[in-house]
């Protein structure tokens, strides 16, 4: 596949021409139609063009992969296989150490290592973090004895606790899983500096890269040095691929003992009455018929990134998250969650509340009056939102006793490449208009101006 691109620092504008559906008007509650503003990327982006142009150019070749004999089977199973490599190319992974394995995103991704890793880690700890999504915390849970590392009162990973914690289990901890960056705050977690600690104490690292693949460019770098990334997981609808597809990337030796979660057809290389020999890496890990569409839009936005240059979009995310945090900040009884003026470690999701609104409130006006896409709520990461919003245990333990209460959460936005600083100015103004009616709106809703958690 060629992807005809002209990278262009500094413009989201430049970027937008490779995106589908940005120009496809939305209703507001007026009536009238609007070119609607995406602010909710880190949920999942839209798709690029050369990815959609990709799969209706291969739909006339799709067909069954690996045992088919005819023609348009191999072409599909070479399309297959050679996708792997592209994925590794894309972090800095050594393909005659690494695997790929196709899941259906990062969530079964994380579940497939929970399962395939219990051989190798049983009886064993899992140091997990503070400010995970549910899909890097609760998979760990019911197999491994799990501990926490702490976060400071701005919301960041402490890398004193983790070593103090390593250190304190004497050996016990096998494994380190983390996000590589946070779906709250957006802060970029010192991945390879966590690794070298990790490994310093004879612990491999997973790296949940949902938010920092398609962002930030990824080095999984060489084995041999201390600070390599042992595991990384993504998704390939958070990085304009959509069609279901995930990617798990370990070390082939640590998925060739044990069964996999999932088995049937492709999975086995013999079965008998009493007896099954398993296929080899990573092949008895995908069981069923691949999601080969999911493999060629994944690939297609891979080129399409690399053609784009991942440090150009990061950069230009980077200010555009600059300058959101600091018009943001301007806005009268509105709070940013995480630390807004150490901004170095922060890529583009910010999440706020408008004190004394409801952040569903807030999302549904800025959706229905100005046609902006956010998310509002906890964004799959509870413990982490509690402990930014100043949640007492007494608090949760009401809430939970007591579902009708309001629930607790935030209003986050969310950068994608082709975000521009012209539709910020539009949030901020839209975000203005609500704090000087918060009243009107107040009244509208029916919600009292004074609520607790």
């Amino acid at each position: 596949m060629r992807v005809n691109c002209v990278p262009q620092e500094n413009s989201g504008l430049e970027f937008r021409k490779y995106v589908v559906g940005l120009k496809t008007k939305v209703p507001l509650e007026n009536g009238k139609q609007v070119i609607p503003i995406n602010f909710d990327n880190a949920a999942t982006t839209p798709p690029f063009i050369a990815v959609m142009r990709e799969i209706n150019k291969f739909a006339p070749w799709y067909s069954s992969i690996h045992r088919g004999t005819g023609f348009k089977s191999l072409v599909s199973s070479d399309i297959y296989e050679e996708s792997r490599r592209e994925v590794l190319d894309f972090v800095g992974a050594d393909p005659d150490y690494y695997t790929v394995i196709y899941v259906k995103n990062a969530t079964e991704g994380i579940n497939k290592l929970s399962y395939r890793l219990h051989k190798n880690l049983k009886g064993c700890m899992v140091l997990s973090t503070r400010m995970e999504h549910h899909s890097n915390d609760l998979p760990w849970r019911d197999k491994y004895c799990v501990r926490y590392v702490n976060v400071d009162r701005d919301g960041r990973i402490s890398l004193r606790d983790l070593e103090r914690k390593l250190k304190r289990y004497k050996g016990k901890v096998k494994l380190v899983t983390l996000a590589g960056v946070s779906n709250v705050t957006g802060y970029i977690n010192p991945i390879h500096e966590a690794a070298k600690i990790a490994h310093k104490y004879h612990a491999k690292i997973l790296v949940d890269g949902s938010q920092l693949v398609p962002h930030c460019p990824v080095e999984m770098k060489e084995v041999h040095r201390p600070e390599h990334i042992d595991f990384l997981v993504f998704s390939g609808h958070k990085m304009y691929a959509p069609f279901g597809i995930g990617v798990v990337i370990a070390p082939k030796k640590y998925l060739k003992r044990g069964r996999p979660e999932y088995c049937g057809g492709g999975t086995v290389k013999f079965v008998t009455k009493d007896r099954v020999v398993w296929d080899d890496v990573p092949y008895r890990d995908e069981a069923g018929t691949p999601n080969l569409m999911g493999v060629v839009a994944l690939t297609a936005a891979i080129k399409t990134l690399k053609c784009l240059g991942m440090t150009e979009i990061f950069s230009h995310e980077k200010r555009l998250a600059e300058y959101a945090l600091n018009r943001l900040g301007q806005i009268p009884g509105l709070k940013i969650y995480g630390d807004a003026k150490n901004i170095n470690d922060r890529s583009g999701i910010i999440s706020f509340n408008i004190e004394g609104v409801p952040h569903d409130i807030v999302a549904g006006i800025l959706s229905r009056e100005g046609g902006i896409s956010v998310r509002n709520g906890c964004f799959c990461a509870q413990p982490y939102v509690q402990k930014l919003m100043g949640l007492s245990s007494k608090d949760v333990r009401r809430l939970i006793k007591n579902p009708a209460l309001p629930k607790p959460g935030m209003v986050r936005i969310s950068f994608g490449l082709y975000n521009t600083f012209f539709e910020i100015d539009e949030l901020e103004t839209m975000l203005g208009h609500i704090v000087q009616n918060k009243e009107e709106y107040l009244k509208e809703y029916q919600v009292q101006p004074a609520q607790s958690p």
